[in-house]
């Protein structure tokens, strides 16, 4: 074998190795990328149902019901606009409270719950995802424009 083919041989060796390479760190990179939506992106079926992702908002006051067990807790968590209904089994965070910010991972049910496996709280007062916190204001000026509408709608007329 020429020189010239030996190198061209070592060549497209190479590109083949750093082919497959990127291949499995891609492949590695996607198993674990996580998704962020909102409860309002879950109800408009955006949401995986097959794959791990988060969902975030605010928990629903008067939501929050405590398993017997100690362990298991179920809540709800909306964006204003819709709510969806999470179960956890596991110690919540400390700051994990109703009316404040929280972030679940985990996967939807058969059942259409959220069955998460890790809950994050917001560390302050002041702090909420810049996800969530966007989602809060579009589907409050969707409720908003919404009730507008309707207030606009005259009686015995319809679209």
């Amino acid at each position: 074998m020429k020189p010239r083919h030996k190198r061209f041989a070592l060549i497209a060796a190479g590109v083949a190795a750093l082919g497959i390479a990127a291949y499995l760190v891609l492949g590695a990179f996607e198993k674990n990328l996580v998704f962020f939506f909102t409860p309002s992106q879950v109800a408009a079926n955006e949401a995986p149902r097959e794959r791990t992702f988060r969902i975030g908002g605010m928990v629903e006051t008067g939501s929050v019901k405590r398993q017997p067990d100690g362990v298991s807790v179920q809540f709800k968590v909306t964006d204003t606009a819709k709510t969806m209904p999470v179960v956890y089994k596991g110690v919540l965070p400390d700051l994990f409270r109703e009316g404040k910010g929280v972030v679940a991972q985990g996967r939807i049910g058969a059942d259409g719950v959220f069955v998460a496996s890790e809950v994050l709280a917001k560390h302050d007062e002041n702090y909420m995802p810049p996800e969530a916190a966007e989602a809060v204001k579009r589907a409050q000026a969707k409720g908003i424009a919404a009730q507008t509408v309707k207030s606009l709608e005259l009686p015995g007329v319809s679209r």
